[in-house]
This record gives structure tokens, sequence and C-alpha cells, in this order.
């Protein structure tokens, strides 16, 4: 594997793994019912419409999810697996073994973004408090349905 070979892979690792990052935390602010006016937000929608509004006229939403979403979110990441697989000059794997892998990288991604939301909100309330950063506001609402339950186990010790 030659220098230009990792360069490659790095560069569509990267790229591809910003964009999927962008259609799944779209999905999740979504399901989350997150204020669609924040600018983080916005850019979300503005990054992913191209993308997203001539699926959406194929592919319905299934009650609150958008599977249009969840189908882009699949295809990105078949996509990000066929360009790598490509740039190493293996062979391609056949479509429901590329749709299980994605399905998978799709979920790992999604549990390491609300991994890391998660431990930012924790840090934000130690360091800032009660701030409204847009960026706060949007982790806020990302991750309350899933402290929720936590939330009413454990008492606060404030």
């Amino acid at each position: 594997m030659g220098p230009l070979t990792e360069i490659g892979f790095l560069l569509v690792q990267t790229f591809f793994s910003l964009y999927l990052a962008v259609v799944i935390l779209r999905l999740l602010l979504q399901l989350a019912r997150a204020d669609f006016y924040n600018p983080i937000s916005q850019f979300m929608v503005k990054a992913t419409n191209p993308v997203l509004l001539p699926l959406r006229r194929v592919i319905p939403p299934i009650g609150k999810v958008d599977t249009a979403s969840v189908v882009l979110a699949l295809l990105v990441q078949m996509v990000a697996m066929v360009a790598i697989i490509a740039l190493f000059g293996a062979r391609l794997p056949n479509v429901l073994t590329l749709l299980g892998w994605s399905v998978i990288g799709c979920l790992a991604l999604t549990v390491n973004l609300y991994f890391f939301a998660i431990i930012i909100n924790i840090i934000l309330s130690w360091v800032a408090p009660g701030t409204h950063h847009p960026a706060a506001v949007l982790l806020y609402q990302l991750t309350e349905p899933v402290m929720q339950p936590f939330r009413k186990i454990i008492p606060p010790m404030g």
C-alpha cells in the first residue's frame, strides 16, 4: 500500500464520515424534536436537503421516523465502503453483505454520537451551567430523550 493510497483512504473516509454524521444527526434531531430554527440545525438541513428531498418524494415516512434519512444514511455508508474497497483494489462483496455492514456502521456511529454528546453535555454542565449557546441547547435537546429515564431514577444532587 503506497502513500497515495493511504492519503486517498483518509480523505474518502473523512469526507463520508462527516457527511454521514450530519445525516444521522439530522435524523436524531428530528426524532428528538429539537429546535429547527437553531443555526446548527439549519446547517444540517441545508447540507442534506439536495440529496434528501428527492428521496422523500419516493420514500414516505413511517410514523415519526423519516425513512428517507435512514435510507440516505445507509446509502452514504455503502458508497463509502465501496469507494474504500475500490481504492484498495479488492473484490466487492455482494449487496446484502454491504447492507449488513452499512447497518452496523450507522448504528456504531449513532452510539458514538450519543456517547460524545452526553460527555460534552456533562462537561458543559460543570463549566458553563445554564448557557444559551446554540450548540449547548442542541446537545441538551438531543440527549434529553435518552437521559430522561435516568433522571427519574436518580434524584438531583444539586
